[in-house]
């Protein structure tokens, strides 16, 4: 049962002018921020507030306004973001805040557009970040910056003098820069609420022991002297003190307590989707469940709340890309899309953008009553199901509909926990059916505004390159830079993170003996070493003969010598630092343990007491022939057909910017690893690692708990083929495309691709229930509920400077299927394309009425009629005609 989509928008709008106006009017006047049991207080009132995350870094500075304005959009009040420490700060007392990483100008556009903002200071944020900095481009990472390691005597995360020093120094410069600023409410600014003592320290706090404990409590305490005159949070801190409100994090917080009755129920982490390894399946969460987490977070929080979430929460509304050698993990892929409601590239993403805006509008319409009812009644309506209901002004007999609309205030969450049977239950005298795992919102305890389970519901080209050049990158020591020691040294205390990449070289002398010993004996001599992480290569005379790839993996490497003098030559790679857990800061990478040679006639050959000459990075990287200041140094050659694959290869082109706004994206696909840049700008690694064929799902069902390994999708395919460009970045021609190749793969096959939402859907039927209060004109014609003379309506919305090209399905009347895959049921209006043809063509939006009237007639007296379209969006400067690099 419900009112339709369209009553559901009219009520919204009512509210947002409002409630908005208020805002608007309000917003850059000082206001306080405070909290009680029940919610966050604005301004001295109570506050429902929904939040987006959009980390600043994983998108370019033109890209932000879109973000933002979408995720107003969409239905938030709040944008919420780490600030990340080794991209400010990355050599130490050296600030930066620059380009993606202008906190200033982020934050001052979050207030512009009249939302507020959680900063999520950390200064640990986890994030599936890189552990350190890239000191050649030393303004690209963030997590800890490397150099905390260096600090004599640190201990991350602990009660540790050096490390409490350092922390504190940087949370203050950012409280204080934001209050210079005067970005902080009681300044006039949007920050509302603050985030101290990293992220999730509760996970790992055992493993710290009284230390663990000790930290805490200095944080809180360190964090409320600074004066930052806004509530600070902590995630997952279950021991968080008096005055630090704490929050949950996960997929799923229905249950969730805070630890002392005066805190409000904060969830600052849904986690609407979940991060990608390379090798790994693509994981995928439905919007319904989704949807139905969040609508039993509301549902169920007993003693009043504040829903603070990244829409549903903070992993991750728009998730953006990881940029540089950002990715953490280590393994994690470039892209970090997440699956969230904005997709990568900044485009919606549906219909997990419009299902949420839908139920982010029929919960506010819910929030005098939950604000104010300081506990819900419970109603048991059969085995699972139930209703949880949230009035104001009651007498102590209880419910009573006599007291509806102007005597009080009520709204209910009926909810269907049953994971395979749908169900039809008896709430306040009517009927209501709940799909299986679903809830539905009744905003005034009588109508069904949203359920869970219910939808309301690219195009691209291709531009291959016929011209590239070449250049080999020298295996090996390369540089006067390079050094030589006994033993061998830990990657990261060498690299400092300014590379992937640590060359590690020694000599072998082999004997007539040896050589005999192994062809008498049938015996190969074996390179082992203990433990290794992430990749490994080896090289024997300047030839790769063998790699080697996993987390502390053990290595048994077969070798071939020549009589005499070799060179043995042992390249580490690193696919990103550790991000997350106790103790990481010791983690390393590299080597751990002996490095030795087997099968020799006199005995094992200890080499990890041999003499070893080092040398950091790529010559290619130290050169910047990725820059179009520097290109020229490498001396490139014309790439012939004939002359690929080829391993350890840089290859640039040139290419002319695609017409249109679509956003672009790199396919590599024909690729094998390694690093891309356009322009100079580093778009990140890239590896067509192929994910296992096992494990995906024929069919995602949405109902049940969700799980990272649920509704995955890309068995049997690389992980990621493609790679974001941001269209600021690029040139209208002449654009410099370099990569550094690892393994081998053919550039004459890379292609450059519009990204474009393509399909959208919408699906909207006839109200035969009264509205939600009095208006002062309603009619009822021809089973159409007529709202101030006007009928529900369907509304479709193309994203940015796109327009709808084409109407693909059209239907009034009894349709069955869902978005691609709608038909025609047994009552159908011959006129319903060419209706909403008329109607949306060559529009951006367009909305069309529900009614027997718009349609010509009634094409099946007596049934509840439904109107569902399909529509594609093109670019408005969209050329569809071939283009070259």
């Amino acid at each position: 049962m419900g009112v339709g989509r369209a009553l559901l928008r009219c009520l919204v709008s009512l509210w947002l002018m409002i409630n908005v106006t208020v805002a608007t009017a309000n917003f850059f006047k000082p206001f306080n921020v405070s909290y009680d049991h029940r919610a966050l207080i604005i301004d001295g009132s109570r506050r429902m507030l929904i939040s987006a995350g959009i980390h600043y870094p994983r998108a370019t500075p033109e890209m932000w306004p879109g973000l933002i304005a979408k995720s107003k959009e969409g239905g938030a009040d709040v944008i919420q973001t780490y600030v990340f420490w080794n991209a400010h700060e990355p050599v130490r007392g050296q600030y930066y805040f620059e380009g993606r990483y202008d906190l200033i100008k982020f934050v001052k556009l979050v207030g512009s557009s009249g939302l507020y903002l959680h900063l999520r200071i950390g200064p640990y944020v986890c994030a599936e970040w890189n552990f350190g900095s890239n000191l050649l481009s030393p303004y690209t990472f963030k997590g800890f910056p490397v150099w905390l390691r260096d600090v004599p005597g640190i201990e991350f995360r602990t009660e540790n003098v050096a490390f409490k020093a350092e922390m504190e120094r940087f949370v203050k410069k950012i409280v204080e820069l934001m209050r210079e600023e005067m970005l902080f409410s009681w300044q006039g600014g949007p920050i509302i609420m603050l985030q101290v003592i990293e992220n999730e320290y509760g996970d790992v706090e055992s493993s710290y022991g009284q230390g663990g404990k000790e930290y805490v409590q200095w944080a809180a305490q360190m964090a409320l002297g600074l004066g930052a005159g806004v509530p600070w949070v902590m995630c997952k801190q279950s021991d968080a003190p008096e005055n630090i409100i704490n929050a949950c994090n996960g997929y799923y917080c229905d249950g969730f307590k805070p630890n002392a009755y005066g805190k409000p129920v904060l969830w600052t982490e849904d986690w609407d989707g979940w991060y990608t390894t390379w090798g790994g399946r693509l994981p995928h969460r439905p919007a319904e469940d989704l949807a139905f987490a969040v609508a039993r977070f509301f549902q169920r929080t007993r003693k009043g709340l504040t829903h603070l979430d990244k829409l549903p929460a903070w992993f991750q509304y728009f998730g953006g890309t990881n940029f540089n050698r950002t990715s953490g993990g280590p393994f994690y892929i470039t892209s970090y899309d997440y699956d969230a409601p904005i997709d990568e590239y900044g485009l919606l993403s549906e219909p997990k953008w419009g299902h949420l805006k839908d139920l982010h509008a029929a919960i506010k319409l819910c929030e005098s009553a939950l604000v104010a009812a300081d506990s819900p009644r419970y109603i048991k309506l059969g085995p699972k199901q139930e209703a949880h209901v949230y009035q104001v002004d009651i007498d102590s007999e209880g419910l009573n509909l006599t007291q509806f609309g102007n005597q009080s205030r009520c709204s209910a969450f009926l909810a269907n926990i049953d994971v395979r049977k749908a169900a039809t239950v008896t709430f306040l005298g009517q009927t209501y059916h709940l799909p299986p795992w679903s809830v539905s919102i009744l905003p005034d305890c009588r109508n069904t505004a949203f359920n869970t389970a219910k939808f309301i519901v690219p195009k691209e080209e291709s531009y291959i390159s016929k011209s590239w050049m070449t250049i080999k990158e020298p295996i090996g020591i390369w540089s006067e830079n390079s050094f030589t020691v006994q033993g061998i040294l830990e990657h990261l205390n060498v690299t400092k993170d300014r590379s992937d990449y640590l060359w590690y070289t020694t000599r072998i002398y082999v004997s007539d003996d040896d050589i005999s010993y192994w062809e008498e004996k049938e015996v190969k001599p074996m390179l082992t070493i203990d433990s290794m992480r992430d990749v490994l290569r080896v090289f024997i005379n300047g030839q790769l003969i063998g790699s080697v790839i996993g987390h502390w993996v053990k290595v048994v490497q077969p070798v071939h010598f020549l009589q005499g003098y070799n060179d043995l030559l042992l390249l580490s790679e690193t696919v990103g630092l550790q991000n997350y857990g106790a103790f990481f800061e010791k983690d390393g990478a590299g080597f751990r343990g002996q490095i030795k040679l087997t099968g020799f006639r006199n005995g094992d050959i200890d080499l990890s007491k041999s003499s070893w000459t080092y040398q950091v990075g790529l010559q290619g990287e130290f050169l910047n022939i990725y820059t179009t200041k520097d290109d020229e140094k490498a001396g490139w050659s014309d790439l012939m057909a004939e002359a690929i694959p080829a391993t350890f290869t840089w290859y640039k082109t040139y290419f002319s910017a695609p017409d249109g706004t679509d956003p672009v994206a790199l396919d590599l696909g024909s690729m094998g690893k390694g690093q891309a840049w356009v322009n100079g700008h580093h778009i990140g690694r890239y590896w067509t690692l192929v994910a296992s064929r096992d494990g995906c799902q024929r069919i995602c069902d949405y109902r049940g708990p969700y799980n990272s390994n649920k509704c995955t999708t890309n068995c049997g395919k690389p992980t990621q083929t493609r790679y974001h460009i941001p269209r600021s970045w690029l040139k209208a021609s002449d654009n410099l495309l370099v990569l550094f190749e690892e393994t081998g793969g053919n550039p004459f096959n890379i292609s450059i691709k519009l990204h474009s939402v393509g399909i959208i859907c919408g699906q909207v039927s006839e109200s035969h229930y009264p509205p939600l209060w009095k208006w002062s004109q309603s009619d009822i014609v021809d089973g159409t509920v007529y709202i101030n003379n006007t009928a529900p309506e369907l509304h479709l919305r193309c994203d940015d400077k796109q327009v709808i090209a084409s109407i693909e399905f059209a239907s009034y009347g009894t349709p069955q299927g869902s978005c691609q895959k709608f038909s025609e049921g047994d009552c159908h209006s011959p006129s319903s394309l060419s209706v909403v043809s008329e109607a949306c063509l060559g529009r951006k939006s367009c909305s069309v009425g529900i009614s027997n009237t718009v349609f010509m007639g009634d094409p099946c007296r007596g049934i509840v009629k439904t109107l569902v379209v399909q529509a594609r969006c093109v670019s408005l400067s969209n050329d569809l005609g071939a283009f070259r690099l």
